[in-house]
């Protein structure tokens, strides 16, 4: 008899963020933009989630070099 599997290993996903409810008044557009996109992402498969975050890096990282330049 094989033994039966376990439960996956490692870190497990967390609940989903928070919505944004925009009463932050030091938040940033573009961030705002990212932090909802990946609160809009938790409800997609894994697999569609993948292009999501990887645009998310983009724009944070498009941000952080144009606040880097002021």
């Amino acid at each position: 008899m094989s033994p039966r599997p376990g439960p996956p290993s490692g870190p497990r996903p967390g609940p989903p963020p928070q919505a944004w409810t925009g009463d932050d008044d030091a938040g940033h557009p573009a961030v705002d933009a990212v932090v909802q996109a990946m609160a809009n992402a938790a409800s997609l498969a894994p697999a569609d989630q993948i292009a999501e975050y990887e645009a998310a890096y983009q724009t944070l990282r498009e941000t952080l070099a144009t606040i880097d330049q002021a």
